[in-house]
């Protein structure tokens, strides 16, 4: 069965992220099924896109979804730093950048890699099949610690050592090779009261054995400078993030930006004479409406935070 991606926040991305120049490029960093892409290019007549994605299935798709817009939209397969650290200096600097950080619907119903915990699927999670890494990798060979912490540090899971420990104990017996033996494994090592709550207990582990085997994490804070040295002046990026340590980094990365004294704490007075780089466009996340939500439960946790680009010849 084909599932459609429904993107998150879509209106509110059209809105805060609405082009100010003509003739707008916009670069989808994480563009997936193309949803965000697609509603951008029907609506901004002018607009054109470069679409990113490391998985060559869903950009497959998107190809198609973005098909009736012609040479409109070009194509980039690889991760969005490496996109970025390609970018030619010659190249029109992008007026818009999207990124939403989530894993579409594909790959939870479609991709057969793991990231399901209900299905009979190989416990794989590599969004760019070309990488080594994969989630049985981390489950079979890391120490009960080095498992326990990557839990604990990629999805704050508090029953992080019980998991590790029934795990350990699990593979022992029975190496793991599918997303549910890994499921039931860890649905078993937590308390009884917790296992049936309105979220699966091992939700959790599976985000951080997803986040570990992408290294989404470590990829962000990087890919957030350099999309923003690509950024034109007057331009907007905006992040959509779906957990608390995706938005962390974000709005430390923005705060920062929008700073005017980039001195060090320590120093009584401001001697780096620095200017903000970049003006908040929101000040707080903005999150979906309970339309969305109710229609979309997805996108519950969905977090949008956009900047605009500040021109450093300010007088």
């Amino acid at each position: 069965m084909n599932f459609v991606h429904t993107p998150v926040l879509l209106q509110e991305c059209l809105q805060l992220l609405a082009p100010e120049t003509p003739d707008p490029l916009l670069i989808d960093g994480t563009l997936g099924e193309g949803g965000h892409s697609e509603a951008f290019l029907n609506r901004f007549p002018q607009l054109k896109v470069i679409g990113i994605d490391a998985d060559p299935a869903i950009q497959a798709k998107a190809k198609v979804r973005l098909a009736p817009f012609g040479n409109r939209v070009r194509f980039f397969l690889g991760w969005s730093d490496d996109f970025f650290d390609q970018y030619p200096q010659d190249n029109p600097a992008p007026s818009l950048i999207l990124f939403d950080l989530g894993i579409s619907l594909f790959h939870y119903t479609e991709s057969k890699r793991g990231f399901s915990f209900s299905a009979d699927e190989p416990l794989d999670m590599r969004i760019n099949p070309d990488e080594s890494l994969t989630a049985a990798d981390i489950v079979n060979t890391y120490s009960e610690k080095k498992l326990a912490d990557v839990l604990y540090l990629y999805a704050e899971e508090r029953f992080s050592r019980p998991i590790a420990r029934a795990v350990v104990a699990e593979r022992e017996k029975h190496p793991f090779t599918e997303a549910r033996q890994l499921s039931e494994t860890v649905f078993h090592a937590v308390p009884a009261r917790f296992r049936h709550g309105p979220i699966h207990p091992a939700t959790k582990t599976f985000q951080a054995l997803r986040i570990a085997v992408n290294s989404e994490l470590d990829r962000l804070p990087r890919l957030l400078e350099k999309a923003f040295a690509c950024l034109a002046e007057g331009g907007k990026m905006g992040v959509i993030s779906f957990h608390s340590l995706e938005d962390r980094i974000v709005k430390l990365f923005f705060r920062d930006l929008a700073k005017s004294c980039i001195c060090p704490p320590e120093m009584p007075i401001c001697t780096c004479g620095g200017m903000p780089r970049a003006a908040l466009l929101t000040k707080k996340p903005v999150g979906p409406s309970a339309e969305e939500t109710a229609a979309n439960a997805p996108s519950r946790s969905a977090r949008l935070r956009v900047i605009k680009k500040l021109s450093l010849r300010r007088s």
